[in-house]
């Protein structure tokens, strides 16, 4: 036998794929997630033309018996022990078979005008449209964190209601029968030293909280630390490391992972950590898959579940509705055989009958479960796959709930089956004797799902439409109000791009503007812009303290308003800075109190501007002295006074628009998602991370600040300028 390389450790080398027959060996794959196939010859892409050559069938023996070997030999290698994958209290993981990251801003999450929590409605419709999940991942940090100074903890306890809100919510969830996990990130280092270790804090949260695991944002193989912090406090939990896990000790002590880009190639490719450990649950994520049926066969193959991820960073990627029914139908499955699919004999590549079908086994005490994938685009009828037979054994066709006579012909059963294109199939044996608790029921329940054949459902991705609130114009003024500018009518190139981190250039990213049919992330509008005032500065920390002590305005949500305030009123000294710690709600009222409203974020983006398409208020070229000392540091500084930088004045002669704090602007809406667009940047910039919420200093980018509650929305580097229509 000769030795191939190892895999590279990259994105698409993670699984195995068992070669031809038995010219390899696998001592030396210790990488990725990935398996090779069978069939595959040295050095011969499957994207060349030729991949109906592989002869798959008849490696497979030949592959499973080298492969279980070299199970055996790198659970040695690894000291492996089984001992966490026993505990009764870490076995929920086994069968947690759908996963959802959610986002807090997710409207069916969080209903703001009512000030609570809504966990049933988030629920109602995931089972609604795809069957419901087992887990769900709260997601409340990025991409909002790095806008001031809170870290990732600071974040959680900004959620409404505080830690006792996230408990009621994640109470929510168990009530349903829905495990929780918090997330934690080794990245952020550039915020508010929490004072104490990553993994100390993380765990103390969610035992207060009641969570049930940690996802481990970036890491590949959450340390032990944080299992073991999590066990000193009495709280056991599931560790779930979002990427691979590179130091495969770590599989002893995280009992679940994610899975990531298995490559779509005609030969399904088996997950490596499942095979090393089969009750290790991997939940295959792909965020920005649009088309998901791939994804959906290699885990049906695999035996392992899937990261129904729909809301991601605030873009909307829902499943399509064939995507949506086909989980639906694999979950009802997995969950229904559970056992099955962690069992220790699970065996994938059965001998099948037809080409392009491919199959799995996972036995269990007189049970045996078949998972079968048509990787072929056309339909693929007549017998499909022919299993050993023993005398009183009794066939289901679980995937169309169905009983099934197989054709019996020298001791083994023949299974004739049609399995849609790019479709999948499922048998069950139940050996003389065994039976399955709850198997009508559950036949009756597939029947009537195999009634509308996926083929029939659309796959068609559409982007989710938004919409512009609306900003109820102002009593009309001829002449500018006192502290405001006229911006004279004009004609005017609007040119701006979202710098969200994520996203590339697919539709859907940003916003929609009202003349545009889909958000997308760069725009381009022709406008003419009528006349109106605009306050030559931000609204100062003096300016809103005569509104709160004229108008008594108190916000229903007090967390974090106005939290730099001292006693009722702004520090020393603070009287001409931007007032800050305010929602977009806050600065409304304040708007509306002063006869005046929030600027449209074009108007802005011309009161900076000009007509000459500048890059800068002042010109094309960066001017340190027209803006703040930039701050690198992990805590705020007070913001720079409003006229502290008239080298930053605009064609109109606006001043602080860029590099001090943010400015609200406009807010746009989805079905799931609120997100106000923030302009002109501030002054902090947390380092240590690419992750960190971006900067917006050129006049054609803005920032985008997903929305959930104003006592988490409210920031120490946000403040706001107000607008009056010109008679």
């Amino acid at each position: 036998m000769t030795q191939r390389n190892d895999p590279p450790d990259d994105e698409q080398a993670s699984d195995l794929r068992p070669p031809v027959k038995t010219e390899y060996k696998f001592s030396h794959v210790t990488t990725g997630r990935y398996l090779p196939t069978p069939g595959k010859a040295p050095g011969w892409p499957f994207a060349e033309i030729g991949h109906w050559k592989m002869d798959v069938d008849g490696t497979l023996d030949d592959w499973i018996a080298e492969l279980t070997d070299w199970r055996r030999e790198h659970l040695t290698r690894i000291g492996y022990n089984d001992a966490n994958y026993r505990r009764p209290e870490l076995q929920w993981a086994q069968r947690n078979f759908v996963h959802a990251q959610m986002m807090v801003e997710d409207r069916y999450f969080y209903d703001p005008q009512a000030g609570r929590y809504t966990v049933d409605r988030y629920l109602d419709d995931l089972e609604q449209r795809f069957g419901g999940i087992d887990s769900v991942l709260l997601w409340y940090v990025y991409p909002n964190i790095g806008i001031d100074d809170r870290n990732q903890f600071d974040l959680a306890r900004d959620l409404p209601g505080g830690i006792e809100g996230l408990r009621g919510a994640v109470a929510d969830f168990h009530r349903r029968g829905v495990r929780v996990f918090l997330p934690t990130m080794p990245w952020d280092n550039g915020t508010r030293e929490q004072g104490q270790s990553d993994w100390q804090a993380i765990a103390e949260l969610v035992k207060a909280v009641g969570a049930d695991g940690i996802n481990g944002d970036t890491y590949n193989g959450v340390p032990r630390a944080f299992f073991d912090a999590c066990d000193a406090l009495g709280h056991p939990v599931v560790l779930q490391p979002e990427s691979t896990i590179s130091a495969e000790e770590a599989l002893i002590w995280n009992v679940q992972s994610w899975g990531k880009k298995a490559p779509n190639e005609p030969v399904p490719p088996v997950a490596k950590f499942k095979w090393l450990e089969p009750r290790h649950m991997i939940n295959y994520e792909n965020r920005w898959g649009r088309d998901r049926n791939h994804d959906l066969q290699y885990i049906f193959f695999n035996g392992i579940g899937y990261n129904a991820w729909e809301n991601v960073w605030g873009i909307w990627n829902q499943l399509t509705p064939r995507d949506a029914e086909s989980l639906r139908r694999i979950a009802a499955i997995e969950r229904m055989f559970a056992p099955c699919m962690v069992s220790r004999d699970w065996r994938p590549y059965l001998h099948t009958l037809q080409a392009g079908v491919f199959a799995s086994h996972f036995p269990h005490e007189g049970i045996a479960l078949v998972t079968m994938v048509n990787r072929n685009e056309h339909e693929v009828s007549g017998e499909q796959i022919a299993l050993p037979h023993v005398e009183g054994a009794r066939y289901f066709d679980v995937w169309n709930g169905t009983v099934i006579e197989p054709r019996l012909a020298q001791g083994k059963a023949c299974f004739e089956l049609t399995l849609e294109g790019s479709g999948f199939g499922a048998l069950l044996a139940l050996d003389s004797g065994a039976s399955c608790d709850g198997l009508d029921a559950f036949l009756t329940r597939m029947r009537a799902l195999a009634a509308t054949p996926l083929h029939s459902l659309s796959r068609q991705w559409k982007a989710i439409p938004q919409q512009l609130v609306e900003i109820e114009a102002t009593k009309p003024a001829v002449a500018a109000p006192e502290g405001m500018v006229t911006i004279p009518a004009g004609d005017f190139d609007f040119v701006v791009g979202g710098v969200a981190i994520e996203g590339q250039t697919w539709e859907g990213v940003d916003v929609q503007y009202p003349w545009e049919n889909s958000a997308r992330r760069n725009h381009r509008h022709r406008m003419h812009m009528a006349a109106f005032h605009i306050d030559r500065t931000p609204v100062t920390n003096a300016q809103y303290r005569q509104f709160v002590e004229a108008s008594g305005y108190r916000p229903h949500d007090t967390h974090n308003y106005l939290r730099h305030w001292q006693n009722g009123a702004p520090p020393q000294g603070w009287d001409n800075k931007p007032v800050t710690w305010v929602s977009l709600e806050d600065a409304r009222a304040y708007a509306q109190w002063a006869g005046k409203r929030l600027p449209r974020e074009w108007e802005w983006q011309y009161v900076a501007q000009g007509a000459d398409g500048r890059r800068y208020p002042w010109g094309n070229a960066w001017r340190d002295d027209a803006v703040p000392v930039p701050n690198r540091g992990r805590r705020l500084r007070a913001p720079d006074d409003v006229d502290a930088h008239p080298a930053g004045a605009s064609p109109f002669g606006v001043l602080d628009l860029v590099g001090n704090v943010w400015q609200w602007t406009d807010e746009y809406l989805d079905e799931h998602t609120r997100a106000a667009i923030l302009r002109g940047g501030s002054a902090y910039q947390p380092q240590t991370s690419h992750w960190y919420f971006p900067q917006a200093y050129r006049l054609d980018q803005h920032g985008k600040l997903l929305l959930m509650a104003p006592c988490k929305d409210r920031s120490g580097s946000v403040g706001f300028r107000c607008v009056v229509d010109a008679g």
